[in-house]
């Protein structure tokens, strides 16, 4: 499982890796002037995408690269990297880039973008995409989102907590991951303020929420994972709604013992998106274009919510059949979700939470 990491400035080494190599400029194209069926007779001719950050065990990107092959032919391959990772990557590699799309967490679209690192596609699904949701000429799109979720072990916990409030109460430990490094993490924390009247601009909340946790012994050491999960080595975890979806589904097929709730906190909870980006250094950018068409379409965004993902057209026109939409978790429970709107507030309070939870969180925990 990918971490997606929000710490840009902690990356070694990557920004420097083709720094002294030899490069050939690549042309840049404009994408947003092509018509469909000249980007789909350029991308069958490229003939593959190499992507990052879009494994086929995350939100289903498995199915989406085979109806990418099945329709046009495209071959694919995924290095599984961090959101900071995949654009120091496509900066270090530069006009040497054998990469040609990423997926990252929704503050790093802005970021690629100012960075110079994306390639401009809108899509032409443009006008079913939310204003929120896309940039203005479509260096970013976000293609699905999550939301921060609960999922219990109730083989482990008899209670299964339903709010933050009865998590303080239990007596069971909470697996939150490291928050110094992914931005799941970071939106926990982001969750536990919101619940507790914090918003992106004011996390103190989730830091006192979670300090209480510390000091009562309750916060695992541990990172969470399906295999720690699997085992019964974690009681209760904090995490994005597909992941602990697509956890259980994986764990109960495998184990029919097994018995695992998941619900969104319903004192509040924090919803954010991942959006495609793609390489500016690209070469094979029709590829990576077409690839993304695909990703927005009825079928990718389908293939999305088979990933227990929440895929954006779905606030629009996009309709899921019932047997897809009966793997998501019900839309009541979704009434207490903070939309995180105010992007540059929330990225200055990730600075200031990486160095307050080592202090006033994690010293507890020793």
């Amino acid at each position: 499982m990918k971490k997606k990491s929000i710490a840009i400035f902690a990356l070694s080494g990557l920004m420097f890796l083709s720094g002294c190599s030899s490069s050939q400029a690549v042309e840049t194209v404009d994408l947003n002037s092509l018509s469909l069926d000249e980007i789909i007779e350029k991308a069958k001719e490229e003939g593959k995408v190499e992507s990052v950050g879009m494994p086929d065990s995350w939100a289903n990107w498995e199915g989406t690269w085979n109806g990418i092959k099945e329709t046009y032919g495209l071959e694919h391959t995924d290095t599984d990297m961090s959101s900071a990772e995949e654009l120091a990557l496509f900066e270090s590699e530069k006009n040497n880039a054998t990469k040609d799309i990423g997926d990252v967490g929704q503050s790093f679209g802005p970021v690629a973008e100012e960075q110079g690192l994306t390639l401009p596609y809108k899509t032409s699904y443009w006008d079913s995409l939310p204003d929120w949701a896309k940039d203005d000429d479509g260096d970013w799109t976000i293609a699905y989102y999550g939301t921060i979720s609960f999922i219990t072990n109730k083989n482990l916990v008899k209670d299964a907590p339903t709010s933050f409030k009865d998590i303080l109460e239990g007596d069971y430990k909470v697996s939150v991951g490291d928050v110094t490094t992914g931005t799941q993490q970071q939106c926990a924390v982001l969750a536990a303020a919101v619940a507790n009247g914090g918003s992106e601009s004011n996390i103190q909340p989730g830091i006192d929420y979670f300090r209480e946790l510390a000091k009562q012994g309750r916060l695992d050491k541990g990172e969470w994972s399906l295999s720690r999960l699997e085992k019964g080595e974690i009681e209760v975890a904090i995490i994005w709604d597909f992941t602990a979806l697509g956890y259980r589904a994986q764990i109960e097929e495998n184990n029919p013992n097994a018995n695992f709730e998941v619900c969104i906190p319903s004192d509040g909870s924090v919803q954010s998106g991942y959006t495609t980006i793609i390489n500016k250094y690209s070469q094979r950018p029709h590829a990576a274009a077409l690839a993304r068409e695909y990703i927005l379409s009825d079928e990718g965004q389908i293939n999305l919510a088979k990933g227990y993902a929440r895929p954006v057209r779905a606030e629009t026109d996009l309709e899921l059949p019932e047997d897809v939409k009966n793997l998501l978790l019900p839309d009541s429970q979704y009434e207490n979700v903070h939309k995180i709107e105010d992007q540059q507030a929330w990225e200055d309070s990730v600075q200031t939470l990486i160095d307050t939870w080592q202090e006033d969180v994690m010293a507890y925990m020793q």
